[in-house]
C-alpha cells in the first residue's frame, strides 16, 4: 500500500511539474550585419578613373584588368577594360552573354540602364538574385573608344541567403564605380 502511495505521489508530482506555459514558436529573425560605410579613394588607370570604397584593396591583375578585393566580406569586384576598335557590337554581346550565363541558377536578373550624357558613360547594371555565382555585373562604354565590364563574386559557394547582406553592400560599390566612371 505504501509503495502504491509513493508511486501515485511521484506520478502526480510529475504531472504537476509538466504543466506550465504553452510552448510558442519563436518569431522569424533575420541576421543583422552592418558594414562600415568607408570613405572613397580615386582609382586611376591609363584609360579611366573611378571612386572606390577605401575598404577595398586594389590589385592589378594585368594591364587591362584589376580587382577590388574585400577580404572582410570574402568578395571581390573584377574589372576588365577593352578598347573599342570597330568591335562595339561584339563587346556588348559578350558582356550581355556573360551576365545571362547566371540565369540557370538565378531567381531573377534585374537590368538597370545607366546613361551619363555629360561624361559619355553609357551602360547597364545587372542585379542577380538567387544562388548564382555573381550577384552583380555591369558594363560601360563611351561607344567610340572605351569599354569596361565589372563582376562581383564571393569566395564562397553561392548561397543567396548567406551572402545577401554582403551582396547588397558590394552592389552599392559597383553602382558607385559606374556612377563615378570617367574616361581619359
Amino acid at each position: 500500500m505504501r509503495f502504491n502511495f509513493l508511486l501515485f505521489l511521484c506520478g502526480f508530482l510529475c504531472l504537476l511539474s509538466s504543466c506550465g506555459d504553452e510552448a510558442l514558436p519563436k518569431p522569424k529573425a533575420q541576421l543583422r550585419l552592418e558594414y562600415p560605410a568607408g570613405g572613397s579613394d580615386v582609382v586611376n588607370t591609363p584609360a579611366y578613373s573611378f571612386e572606390s570604397n577605401n575598404l577595398a584593396q586594389v590589385r592589378d591583375e594585368k594591364a587591362s584588368s584589376l580587382t577590388l578585393d574585400y577580404p572582410a566580406l570574402k568578395g571581390a569586384i573584377y574589372l576588365t577594360y577593352k578598347p573599342v576598335e570597330d568591335n562595339l557590337v561584339q563587346l556588348l554581346s559578350d558582356a550581355q552573354k556573360l551576365s545571362y550565363e547566371h540565369v540557370i541558377k538565378a531567381d531573377n536578373i534585374m537590368e538597370q540602364k545607366y546613361i551619363d550624357e555629360e561624361g559619355r558613360v553609357y551602360g547597364m547594371f545587372y542585379e542577380v538574385k538567387g544562388d548564382a555565382a555573381s550577384q552583380a555585373q555591369f558594363y560601360a562604354t563611351d561607344s567610340t573608344r572605351h569599354f569596361l565590364t565589372g563582376s562581383l563574386y564571393f569566395y564562397a559557394k553561392p548561397n543567396y541567403d548567406s551572402v545577401y547582406p554582403a551582396a547588397v553592400y558590394l552592389q552599392k560599390d559597383v553602382r558607385r564605380i559606374l556612377e563615378t566612371l570617367k574616361w581619359k
